[in-house]
C-alpha cells in the first residue's frame, strides 16, 4: 500500500496485481495507528485505487497527509467458534487526566486513552470442533486473526485479535464442560 488519501472513505493505492475486489475483507497495516490492525471492507476498485469503506480520513491531525503508507493481507476465509455458551467484552473505557489550576477551587479533567479491548468467550469443551481447533493453534502461533460477529441485524462487527484458550474446562455439577476463549483486540472495531 504505497499511500492512502486523506478523504471519506480514505483510499488506498495498491501494487499491481494486488487482486482485491469490491467487498473483500482486509487487514490493513499504517502508519496511521488508528488505521493500522483494522479489518476493512475494500469499496468499488479503480485499477489500484481502493476506498475502505467506511474509513474518514480526512482529519489530517490524526491522519498526516502521506502517512498512511502501509501494507494489506486479504482475508481468505473465516471458521465458525460454535457451541458458545456465554459471552462478554471488556475494556474500551476511556481514562483521563485530573489537574487543577492553584487558582481553581475545582479539578478538570481531560481524555487520555481507552482501555485495552477484549471479549470472553465460554464454549462448550469439545476439542473437535473447528473453532476449538483454530483458537488452539491461535493461542499457541500468537498471530492475530480476522474476527467476524454478525449481529441478528445482519450487521457486521470486524475486529483484529489475539486469540487464546484455556484449555481446562469448567467441572461444575449439572452444567456442560466448557472452556475460555479470550480475544484481546489490536483496533477498535469495525461495522458495516
Amino acid at each position: 500500500m504505497s499511500a492512502v488519501s486523506n478523504a471519506n472513505p480514505g483510499v488506498a493505492t495498491l501494487a499491481a496485481g494486488h487482486g482485491v475486489v469490491i467487498g473483500d475483507l482486509m487487514e490493513v497495516t499504517s502508519g496511521w495507528s488508528r488505521l493500522t490492525n483494522k479489518i476493512v471492507k475494500a469499496g468499488t476498485v479503480a485499477t489500484n485505487d481502493i476506498p475502505l469503506v467506511g474509513i474518514d480520513t480526512l482529519l489530517t491531525s490524526i491522519y498526516p497527509a502521506a502517512g498512511g503508507v502501509g501494507s494489506i493481507r486479504v482475508i481468505s476465509g473465516w471458521t465458525q467458534l460454535a457451541q458458545v455458551l456465554s459471552s462478554g467484552s471488556s475494556g474500551g473505557e476511556q481514562q483521563f487526566t485530573a489537574y487543577q489550576f492553584l487558582e481553581s477551587d475545582s479539578e478538570k479533567r481531560i481524555p487520555t486513552v481507552k482501555s485495552a479491548m477484549g471479549l470472553t468467550f465460554s464454549i462448550a469443551d469439545d476439542a473437535t470442533q473447528a473453532g476449538y481447533i483454530l483458537a488452539a493453534t491461535a493461542n499457541d502461533d500468537r498471530l492475530p486473526r480476522a474476527v467476524r460477529i454478525t449481529l441478528p441485524s445482519g450487521s457486521v462487527l470486524l475486529y483484529n485479535c489475539f486469540i487464546s484458550i484455556n484449555k481446562t474446562p469448567s467441572l461444575s455439577i449439572n452444567e456442560i464442560m466448557a472452556c475460555e476463549v479470550t480475544m484481546s483486540m489490536l483496533a477498535e472495531p469495525t461495522r458495516y
